[in-house]
């Protein structure tokens, strides 16, 4: 386990990249016996900082829900972080693209809690049941933690893309909210599309077979911990599309089929 003090210096090291827009060094590089564990108590601590400034905390993201991805980072489970109020952004929004370092979106479904969910004995039925209703949604993922290392070449690992909140930065939600039961998630599909060409498409089943499954397991891991997700919270499902790069005037569309769509613009 890193000291607390290296923890400390690390959370604060990327609260003051969000700030400036400036990506800082990695610390699987500096800290070559980092485990997954550092990495989520590198983003608690980067929490509680954000806390302490006066955000909320609206929900969660659950990230790496694909195979490929999975074993692109050799790892065998997905992660998460924290969704802020300060993240959110309502459908056919002008953002900011200076809010960002080098962002890129991904289709999700966004899951809105009705009931509180806690417990390792969790399943998809409770988390179906505990579900107020599910709508398309859109990630913005960023890297605050510089993704090639100049001097080594070192890719980041998933260590730091934890630490760093799991590499999320910004959601859109929009479309059609319906009742998770009204809809067969598994098939729900989305597509992409930039400047008006299509750039990905996708079905929610590549999120672990069903985009509930991310919730389960999110509850699960989190119970170790003693934290519950609460009702109100956002919860986003984990991606079913490749991440497309965003540049400065590019504008989105997705479209969720009988879902509805959302759209928004980088200024």
């Amino acid at each position: 386990m890193l000291d607390q003090r290296v923890i400390e210096d690390a959370a604060r090291a990327l609260d003051s990249a969000l700030t400036s827009g400036v990506t800082i060094g990695q610390f699987s590089t500096r800290y070559p016996d980092m485990t997954i564990e550092d990495g989520y108590a590198i983003q608690s601590r980067w929490t509680r900082l954000r806390m302490q400034q006066g955000h909320k905390i609206v929900g969660r993201k659950i990230g790496l829900t694909s195979r490929a991805m999975q074993q692109s980072a050799q790892i065998t489970e997905p992660d998460y972080g924290i969704l802020f109020e300060d993240m959110v952004f309502s459908d056919n929004s002008e953002i900011p693209f200076d809010r960002f370092i080098a962002p890129m979106v991904e289709l999700e479904i966004a899951f809105v809690l009705g009931k509180r969910l806690e417990g390792e004995h969790i399943s998809l039925c409770d988390v179906l049941s505990a579900t107020d209703y599910v709508c398309p949604a859109v990630e913005i993922v960023d890297s605050r933690v510089i993704r090639i290392d100049p001097q080594t070449g070192n890719r980041r690992k998933v260590f730091d893309t934890i630490a760093d909140n799991a590499a999320s930065a910004g959601l859109i939600t929009g479309g059609l909210p319906v009742k998770p039961g009204e809809v067969d998630l598994r098939w729900v599909g989305g597509i992409l599309s930039r400047n008006g060409l299509i750039e990905e498409t996708g079905v929610a089943a590549g999120v672990l077979n069903h985009p509930g499954n991310g919730v389960v397991w999110l509850v699960k891991r989190l119970a170790a911990h003693g934290i519950a997700l609460e009702a109100g919270q956002v919860i986003l499902g984990g991606s079913f599309t490749r991440i497309v790069v965003a540049e400065r005037g590019d504008t989105f569309h997705a479209d969720f089929g009988s879902l509805g769509s959302l759209g928004f613009r980088f200024v």
